[in-house]
């Protein structure tokens, strides 16, 4: 990891840290350039604000790709579910105790509750792009996405509210696979 990428994971650490203490309105960039012994504008160049500290997801372009490289002879929606289960594969696992909290923390205040779409339309978008330069028609890639990121929202936050032992990635595979039963029960292959 190279020491920009080193200082923004730091600047993550510490901003979670004290939203989850103090509480993300209390919260300052003040506070968090502090705690990770960085100046505001180090904080800026890493951040354009505060809220980007915890919705920063440098993934989106890889899962729109690995949608995209799912056989073109599928429908838009399992080739969506399959992109989506690959990309969370090759995610690393993450610590399920600071993900949780991350999680409830965004679930729990309302102005970044609201953010959680506005970054899913950002993902959205890139995987529709993705499915229409193949040839799916716009609206079958817009359906197909919107639905399997609503499911796999739905899945994250009911994971953070409600523990069940279930690991995170344990979860979202298990949201994809409920979505997988439930194309092919519309498509009557039950």
């Amino acid at each position: 990891m190279g020491k920009a990428a080193a200082t923004k994971a730091l600047l993550q650490e510490r901003a979670m840290a004290l939203f989850v203490r103090q509480g993300f309105d209390e919260t300052t960039v003040a506070q968090i350039a502090e705690a990770a012994g960085v100046s505001q504008m180090t904080f800026f160049r890493h951040f354009p604000t505060k809220d980007a500290v915890v919705f920063d997801d440098p993934y989106d372009p890889a899962i729109a790709a690995i949608v995209a490289a799912q056989p073109l002879g599928l429908p838009a929606m399992e080739r969506v579910r399959l992109g989506l289960l690959a990309a969370w594969g090759a995610v690393p696992e993450t610590g399920d105790k600071a993900t949780r909290e991350k999680i409830r923390l965004v679930a729990g205040h309302p102005r970044l509750a609201a953010c959680i779409r506005e970054n899913n339309r950002r993902t959205e978008d890139l995987i529709v792009e993705a499915l229409t330069g193949t040839g799916t028609v716009r609206l079958e890639a817009r359906v197909a996405a919107g639905a399997c990121l609503g499911g796999l929202t739905a899945a994250l936050l009911d994971w953070a509210v409600e523990p069940d032992g279930q690991e995170l990635g344990e979860r979202m595979r298990a949201a994809l696979a409920v979505m997988g039963e439930s194309d092919s029960a519309a498509r009557g292959e039950r």
